[in-house]
């Protein structure tokens, strides 16, 4: 029995009658919930003030909610969205699916790009502590961040942001807190910035289930060559699950493919227009983080010249994967599964970096966990890990 029924049937035990059932979810949401609370209603930011319930069984529990001018409304509660890191979000779940409803509904019923978002409030940062930010996207001089641990949005201004990357975590000596235009800003020094993609607060991104992949069904290549070393450990690990990873491209673009922003980015890019490319890239992971095609082509722009600078947007959409594949996964991700490939670009690009910068055991690391994942190895990871494991330097492999 999941949390949700256990909580269902604490309360089905008491009493089966509905206005006591209603009664009782209401008692047990207002004490844990730790009301006023952010949520949104048909994608527009609200603060719910207050849940209750007036003894009107058809509609149930009611929000109070109150938007940002200054408007008060209530609504039905199965009416309102929180986010995934509200308090009483699986009380509201348990109601939910008392009511037959989908416990867990999305965030929003709007575009990723056209959402708009909670904004942080006077209250809400201490100038005097230090300030956890997740960075959504970076411009010249400001970042666009969220609180860790909340969906409130905040611009940041700071001395250098030159090394920043959307999805680290950076801890900000607080200066100045401010409101222009309505939009909340935040100055100070950057303490520290790590990488740490469970503490972002996302959704795993999806593994749709492909099937079994079997080593003995592959093609090796012609029956005389001598099988690699690691083509022996993979066909003796034997046949293994095959995923494909879900693709997160923020907007709607189904049924305008030439609209693809991914796209667009590139042909901007081979135009030679990078400072445009830059900002649509920005502004998707800006929408959603778990974009990691973004990631991989914000690393693309500055690669052949600044691998230390590529490497953290490329670690970002590498870390983000990883997230979501779990600890223990053993499955294959194979290329031809078009929705991996975001993922497998960025760990190419990732261990291309390491190498670029000399960190050959990290590097070797990286190359063979892309064999395991994607053994037709499109990519030719195979022929890199020959001149990583005997460190040959990029340099050395470019001149040969």
């Amino acid at each position: 029995m999941d949390t949700l029924d256990k909580i269902i049937e604490q309360i089905s035990t008491v009493t089966s009658d509905d206005d006591e059932i209603f009664r009782a979810f209401q008692k047990l949401i207002k004490d844990n919930a730790g009301l006023p609370a952010d949520g949104f209603v048909i994608g527009e930011p609200v603060s719910v003030t207050a849940i209750e319930y007036n003894g009107n069984v058809r509609r149930g529990l009611t929000a109070r909610c109150s938007r940002d001018d200054g408007s008060v409304h209530e609504l039905a509660l199965v009416e309102v969205v929180f986010p995934k890191t509200f308090k009483g979000g699986r009380y509201i779940a348990a109601y939910r699916k008392w009511l037959d409803l989908d416990p867990f509904p999305a965030e929003s019923q709007v575009s990723y790009l056209h959402r708009r978002h909670h904004k942080v409030t006077a209250d809400d940062i201490d100038l005097t502590k230090p300030v956890e930010l997740v960075v959504l996207s970076v411009k010249d001089r400001t970042a666009r961040c969220r609180l860790l641990e909340s969906g409130r949005i905040i611009t940041l201004r700071a001395g250098d942001l030159s090394h920043v990357v959307p999805g680290q975590i950076i801890t900000i000596k607080p200066k100045k807190q401010w409101r222009y235009g309505g939009h909340p800003y935040l100055s100070g020094e950057i303490q520290s910035a790590r990488l740490e993609a469970r503490a972002l607060g996302l959704v795993p991104l999806g593994l749709a289930d492909m099937g079994i992949w079997d080593p003995e069904e592959h093609y090796w290549g012609e029956e005389d060559d001598p099988l690699e070393e690691w083509e022996k450990l993979i066909i003796a690990k034997g046949p293994r699950p095959m995923f494909e990873m879900e693709q997160v491209l923020p907007g709607e673009y189904d049924d305008a493919p030439f609209n693809d922003p991914i796209l667009q980015a590139v042909d901007l890019k081979n135009t030679g227009k990078n400072a445009e490319a830059k900002k649509l890239l920005m502004d998707l992971c800006q929408a959603d983080l778990r974009c990691l095609d973004a990631h991989f082509h914000l690393g693309g722009l500055v690669f052949d010249y600044y691998p230390r600078d590529a490497i953290g947007h490329y670690e970002t959409g590498l870390r983000i994967g990883q997230f979501s594949l779990g600890d223990d996964f053993t499955g294959v991700l194979l290329w031809g599964f078009t929705d991996n490939r975001p993922f497998l670009r960025c760990m190419h690009g990732y261990g291309l970096c390491l190498w670029r910068m000399g960190r050959f055991e990290e590097a070797e690391h990286v190359f063979d966990q892309m064999l395991w994942l994607n053994p037709s190895d499109n990519q030719g990871a195979r022929f890199i890990l020959d001149e990583v494991k005997e460190k040959i330097t990029w340099e050395d492999s470019e001149n040969r």
